[in-house]
Formats: C-alpha cells, sequence, structure tokens
C-alpha cells in the first residue's frame, strides 16, 4: 500500500516539515532508518518526510544508514525525493544563503556502504546523478540550477588545502551526506535531486579563520522558512515519474537485491 509517493529527506537543521504528521516505524533489513517516516499532505500531495540525522541529530554524517533510509521510503511507496542539505561554497560562482541544484556529483566518501549491490552483476548508470525532473521542478521554485557537488567522508570540515584542492578541480559546492544517497535512491528506481543551501565559503575559498559548525547551523536556521516554502512551490511543479529514466534503467536487467 502506497502511503506516499513523494519523500523529503531532511539535513542539518530542518528536523520538520509537515504539518499533520503520522509517523510510521519501517523495520529494512539493512537496519533501522535515522527515525520513523513521517507522512502527511503538502500542497495537496502525500509527502513522507525523514530527518537524515535522526530527530536530534543523532547520527553524524558518516554514520547515518543511508540504506535503511532509502529502503524505508521506497517501502512506503515514494517515487521522489527532495534532498534538501547544507553545503560550503567553493568558488565564487555561489555566496552564503544561495539555494543552488546541483547537476553534477563527485564521491568522495570512503567508508560508507555505498550500494544495495552484494553479488552478481549489477552496475548502476550514474552519468547524471540527479532526476531532470526533479530538478526542473526545484530550479522553478527559483533557485540557481547548475553545478558540481564534492561530497566528503566529514565529520570534520576540510583543510584548506583539501578545499583548495576541491575548487581547483571547478567544483561548486561541498557537502558531507550527498553520497551514497544520491545512487541508493536511483538503485530503488527513484527520481532523485538536492537542493543544497550554502552555509558558508569552505577554508580554501577564503582568507578568514575557515568554516565552523555554529555558523552553519545559525545560517540554516535562519533560512528554514525560505527553504519549506520552496520546497512546497517545487511539490507543485513536480512531473509524473512515470517513464522516467530514474527508473527505467534496470530494465531487462536481473536486479540481485529486493527492490521493496
Amino acid at each position: 500500500m502506497t502511503e506516499a509517493d513523494l519523500a523529503v529527506i531532511g539535513g542539518t537543521g530542518f528536523y520538520a516539515f509537515l504539518d499533520d504528521p503520522v509517523e510510521h516505524p519501517v523495520d529494512t533489513p539493512y537496519g533501522a532508518p535515522s527515525a520513523p517516516v513521517a507522512v502527511g499532505t503538502v500542497s495537496g500531495r502525500r509527502v513522507a518526510f525523514l530527518p537524515r540525522h535522526g530527530k536530534h541529530h543523532d547520527f553524524p554524517p558518516h554514520a547515518i544508514n543511508y540504506r535503511a533510509n532509502a529502503w524505508a521510503l521506497r517501502s512506503l511507496g515514494v517515487r521522489q525525493v527532495l534532498a534538501p542539505c547544507a553545503v560550503g561554497g567553493l568558488r565564487d560562482t555561489v555566496a552564503p544563503g544561495d539555494l543552488v541544484v546541483p547537476d553534477q556529483l563527485v564521491d568522495r566518501t570512503h567508508r560508507r556502504v555505498g550500494s544495495f549491490v552484494e553479488r552478481g552483476a549489477v552496475h548502476l548508470p550514474f552519468a547524471d546523478p540527479y532526476c531532470p525532473g526533479v530538478r526542473h521542478a526545484l530550479a522553478s521554485a527559483g533557485v540557481k540550477a547548475g553545478g558540481t557537488m564534492v561530497v566528503v567522508e566529514g565529520p570534520r570540515f576540510s583543510t584548506r588545502a583539501e578545499s583548495a584542492h576541491y575548487a581547483a578541480q571547478g567544483w561548486d559546492l561541498i557537502n558531507m551526506t550527498g553520497a551514497p544517497e544520491a545512487a541508493l535512491a536511483r538503485e530503488l528506481g527513484q527520481c532523485y535531486a538536492a537542493l543544497a543551501l550554502v552555509t558558508d565559503m569552505d577554508a580554501g575559498a577564503d582568507s578568514g579563520g575557515g568554516v565552523g559548525q555554529a555558523e552553519v547551523f545559525a545560517l540554516f536556521r535562519a533560512n528554514l522558512e525560505r527553504l519549506t516554502g520552496l520546497l512546497g512551490e517545487a511539490i507543485k511543479a513536480l512531473p509524473d515519474p512515470a517513464g522516467c529514466s530514474c527508473a527505467t534503467w534496470a530494465d531487462g536487467i536481473e536486479l540481485t537485491y529486493d527492490v521493496p
């Protein structure tokens, strides 16, 4: 039974989204998700909400059970995922306070389980990591479109040398949670896109004191109402996911893992 066909995965400082939530505890083959999934109504659609760090920021980026989170949402019927997140800026293409819908992803994590595939030959096509339909809906709500987000292991912030290196590659944003979240959603046939709030300029992008946790959390809190309003507008603009390549990539492939 479908409880919701759309989900919002909340990031740092984004722990609530629905006005009328009903919680659904979900057991998964991969353990417990970060929190029970709340389901309510937004812009006339049934929407699931899951705080990726837990209700009280219980899980740091490298300790999130990304597979359980993705599987829990899919088991409730979710086919489209909006993923707001806090990011640092790496180049002058962005500035603190900007909202950006990236179109490319670089994974620099190294301790996370990044796939549901544990046996056999199943190779995910991932040249374009974000769903074009969901990206367009987010961009139509009035945010910057395009840019590359590099995802690092965390929980520490970058050294100046690391930050300068990432910027030199032409990457625009830096984050700690976007991988393997995006790939896992695609493996389950979900349309997924990130909505990045720039909370700071990363260490190598500024000659100041570097980035700290307090400023990141403060800027995110200051933009919560704006972020929530934008997500509501994007939900109204989401296309029908039927036939999207995010879901059809596995047609004709024998998957070696279960899709709920």
